[in-house]
């Protein structure tokens, strides 16, 4: 079949349109959509963020990583320390005081998120590096140890985490406008760099990393940036989950919470090595996973109550996850992106059935 491709004007006109749709569209959802909407749209945008950045450890460049979560809490502890003001602290620090620097300083959102982002890459470089060493199974309970490392360091750091109470009280500075605006630059940075040299190495690497070694490719240096760029991205959207929630603690970042579980099921779910089969699956997950919240309540069935159980959310996803592994591992775009001239070939392959459609539906 032939493809087309659209001219870069053409590209360009589509692109301002669809920012500019966009921007109404959010507009529309701050000023008229409820409370609870809003939340729905801002945990599909931080879990999108997660998403991609978590597509291109694992379904881009191939490497089994479990440790996202981890990455996530440090970005969420570091920007959500640095935005409490010093009353603040003192309050929620009662048991033990915050350690200098941060019972002294007051950042702004942007900063302290970017800054949690930069000190999550710093982490993903300090397990990258001794990690990446070691391949499939071992690589993925490594970085799992990774993220039970942070999460068991949060609970007992009293004096930097305030330990298993954790933080509370946050200023509540997410919103569709700030969520939104990271989930557009993740993922314009994520495209760039998989569009790029680098990621055609990376994905050489994920297909055949001896073919690539040989074809003179730096596996270790690229398989480390990849890692480090998915790390800062997840603590930019720890820092936008915390200030969403406006409190944190050691629980949220257990590696069974669905947080850790469903960004799993959404890559796979969207397709392992497709940024926009990444936010498909966020959407399909955070939507399935506020929708499924009846079934852990009480349900009346032809007379019968039936006393919901809590978890059983998590229960359909891991069943989810085990058949999409067996029967659907492409998930739901493969490794293919939903670009205009994809959207372009479509149209015109589905123009050029119609006819075919309609004579039969004569005879």
């Amino acid at each position: 079949m032939n493809t087309y491709k659209l001219e870069k004007k053409t590209k360009v006109i589509l692109n301002s349109t669809a920012i500019f749709i966009a921007i109404i569209l959010m507009m529309w959802a701050q000023n008229s959509m409820s409370s609870y909407g809003l939340r729905i749209l801002n945990l599909i945008a931080i879990n999108a963020i997660l998403a991609v950045s978590l597509n291109l450890i694992n379904g881009i460049t191939g490497i089994f990583s479990l440790g996202h979560i981890g990455f996530m809490a440090v970005g969420a502890y570091t920007a959500s320390l640095l935005t409490l003001s010093v009353q603040q602290k003192q309050q929620v620090f009662f048991l033990e005081p915050l350690i200098w620097p941060f019972n002294s300083i007051q950042l702004d959102f942007f900063s302290a998120t970017i800054i949690g982002g930069l000190v999550a890459a710093f982490f993903g470089l300090l397990i990258a590096v001794p990690a990446l060493r070691l391949r499939d199974d071992y690589l993925a309970i490594a970085t799992l140890g990774f993220s039970e490392i942070i999460r068991i360091f949060a609970n007992y750091s009293v004096s930097l985490t305030n330990g298993a109470l954790g933080l509370k009280g946050l200023p509540n500075y997410t919103n569709i406008w700030w969520s939104f605006s990271f989930l557009a630059l993740t993922t314009w940075f994520i495209v760039k760099l998989t569009n790029s040299t680098y990621g055609k190495q990376l994905k050489a690497i994920r297909d055949d990393e001896i073919a690539a070694r040989a074809m003179g490719i730096n596996v270790k240096k690229l398989r480390v940036i990849a890692f480090v760029v998915g790390s800062f991205f997840a603590g930019i959207a720890g820092s936008l989950m915390a200030h969403l929630l406006t409190t944190i603690d050691p629980k949220m970042f257990m590696f069974v919470q669905p947080t850790s579980v469903n960004i799993l099921v959404m890559i796979v779910l969207g397709g392992l090595g497709s940024t926009s089969g990444a936010i498909i699956g966020a959407i399909i997950i955070t939507f399935l996973s506020e929708w499924l919240r009846f079934i852990e309540g009480d349900m009346n069935i032809f007379g019968h109550v039936f006393h919901g159980i809590p978890g059983m959310r998590m229960l359909i996803f891991s069943a989810l996850m085990v058949i999409l592994m067996i029967f659907y591992r492409k998930g739901i775009m493969g490794e293919k992106e939903i670009t205009w001239d994809y959207l372009y070939n479509l149209i015109m392959k589905f123009k050029k059935k119609a006819p075919v459609e309609a004579k039969v539906g004569e005879e």
